[in-house]
């Protein structure tokens, strides 16, 4: 049980030797943190034995507390409350398959579930907050707590670190594996075929893509691009062409590795001349004599996570018939001829962004993904999984934005909620939010239900369309969290350390995966298509 004091216990500890203080009603022993402190000794004598709670959040955010709290508190004061806490909902047990008309029931019922988190309006999804939903059931909040707790306690006080080193411990990455986190997100069936690490809260056969989904986003509710794509950014797009379109002996030996953690995989693509051309890229690959080997030769540049990769989903060109001469190979580092070196780029510092070298690189014909010259229709149906990715870490990082408006902070007098024109600024965040949010619920519904040829055909559009709605949300929170925020958004670290990332970050989400002018150009044309298919009258 956590030890309490009265304020004048507190007072007594206010020497160089012997310095407490008080944060939110929680007390903290600084003695020995003096040295370590940014910002110097002298700031911490000045508040020494007294509540420091505005001077705090006046510079800090909630990421340093967290960073801290384990080792540095000592107690609380008497006069706090108890926070109580929402009940955590049981892991649901496993189920038989339910009948078409037991689901209907099920659907039609449709409960809500107990409101969870801050509940700040449009903070976070409306299922989260006691609203009823026909997605969500209590596998998916028993998911979302189980997450929460892992990325509150053990990622989100050091982010802001990992985000100026570049780079996020290889343990953390590790500990996915492990919780079985990794293996839910490539957008198939959970496949227990290739690891024994499950999720703790969620049957495997009961693993669906709206669990796919609750992963990406409450790893997102960091306010990172760089530590999301450092986790599953290059695995995310990388790994479903190997697992959906790999020879069973390739996936045998590769796909273990890959789901534990142990091994990474990324995605090779874009070329320092081909971006979303993807079918005028250069990188070729020749069969040799013997008919055993590719040897790859050329460039690729912007790859996720390239720096760290054990292997390669690469696009190459097998044949000068444009779109219908690119195979998809899967390029081994061990082989030999690949080299990576690290680029910097404008935001998500700590994914890893690669350029990429192949010289005579050796494979084996038994690594085609797919066909030879059929590579193009593979990366196809990847590209609806990767937009699905980007929007629903867009969607949580305006959220991110929407929230940190920050209650504490003054001016003229008012808190910053209390002023019209920052309602204002709030309620348009709100309303881009809640509407492209629920977009992106229906859609998820669909892949769900529809075969993956069908969701590639008439969801492509659409997953297109919301892929430009969900980053020019995020880029419109962006800047209306760093106008409330003003110079604090502006410098790296501290109060608005989250909007001064997010909005380098914004970039990284409007071009790669198809940039906005594409996307919308796209939706039209694919839906109009499809329609026409369909029997549209027009």
């Amino acid at each position: 049980m956590s030890q309490t004091f009265k304020a004048s216990d507190v007072a007594s500890h206010n020497k160089a030797d012997d310095l407490w203080i008080i944060v939110d009603e929680d007390v903290y022993d600084l003695t020995k943190f003096q040295d370590e402190h940014p910002g110097g000794k002298k700031i911490l004598t000045r508040v020494a034995g007294k509540d420091a709670s505005k001077q705090f959040w006046k510079y800090h955010n909630a990421g340093i507390l967290k960073k801290y709290q384990k080792s540095l508190q000592v107690g609380s004061l008497d006069s706090k409350k108890p926070k109580v806490e929402a009940a955590k909902p049981e892991p649901a047990a496993a189920a038989p398959t339910p009948t078409k008309e037991a689901k209907k029931a099920v659907d039609d019922e449709a409960e809500a579930l107990e409101p969870y988190g801050d509940l700040i309006p449009f903070a976070d999804p409306s299922w989260y907050q006691g609203y009823h939903s026909p997605y969500f059931n209590e596998s998916h909040a028993a998911l979302r707590a189980e997450i929460r707790e892992w990325v509150e306690s053990d990622i989100e006080p050091y982010v802001t670190e990992w985000d100026e080193k570049k780079e996020v411990p290889r343990e953390i990455f590790l500990e996915a594996g492990r919780r079985g986190y990794l293996a839910g997100l490539l957008g198939v069936h959970y496949p227990v075929e290739y690891t024994k690490n499950t999720v703790k809260s969620v049957p495997p056969e009961q693993w669906d893509l709206f669990h796919e989904m609750i992963v990406t986003d409450e790893l997102s509710r960091v306010g990172s691009g760089g530590f999301v794509w450092n986790m599953i950014g290059g695995y995310g797009i990388g790994g479903p062409p190997l697992i959906k379109f790999g020879k069973k002996a390739l996936k045998d030996r590769i796909m273990p590795g890959i789901l534990s953690g142990e091994q990474r995989i990324c995605l090779a693509i874009t070329e320092p001349d081909a971006g979303s051309d993807v079918a005028n890229l250069t990188c070729e690959a020749k069969l040799s004599e013997d008919g055993k080997h590719y040897i790859v030769n050329g460039e690729k540049k912007w790859i996720t996570n390239g720096i760290w990769c054990d292997y390669f989903t690469t696009a190459v060109r097998t044949s000068d018939k444009g779109m219908n001469g690119v195979t998809l190979l899967l390029i081994e580092r061990s082989f030999g001829g690949v080299s990576t070196r690290r680029m910097d780029c404008q935001g998500v510092w700590s994914s890893g962004t690669t350029y990429i070298t192949f010289e005579d690189v050796k494979v084996p014909v038994e690594n085609v993904l797919g066909k030879e010259n059929q590579g193009f229709k593979v990366i196809m149906t990847n590209f609806n999984h990767e937009r699905m990715g980007i929007i629903i870490q867009c969607l949580r990082f305006s959220r991110v934005c929407y929230e940190g408006y920050g209650n504490k902070r003054r001016t003229f007098g008012k808190k910053l909620i209390e002023h019209p024109v920052i309602r204002m600024k709030l309620a348009h965040m709100a309303r881009q939010i809640e509407a492209s949010y629920n977009w992106l619920e229906n859609l998820i519904f669909q892949c769900q239900r529809m075969g993956e040829t069908e969701a590639m055909l008439r969801l492509g559009g659409p997953i297109a369309g919301l892929k430009a709605q969900s980053t020019l949300c995020f880029e419109f929170c962006a800047r209306e969290a760093a106008q409330i925020f003003g110079g604090l958004s502006y410098s790296r670290g501290g109060q608005g350390a989250k909007v001064e990332r997010l909005y380098r970050d914004v970039r990284a989400y409007a071009i790669p995966g198809g940039s906005e002018e594409i996307m919308l150009d796209l939706s039209m044309r694919q839906s109009l298509r499809v329609a026409k298919m369909s029997g549209m009258k027009l």
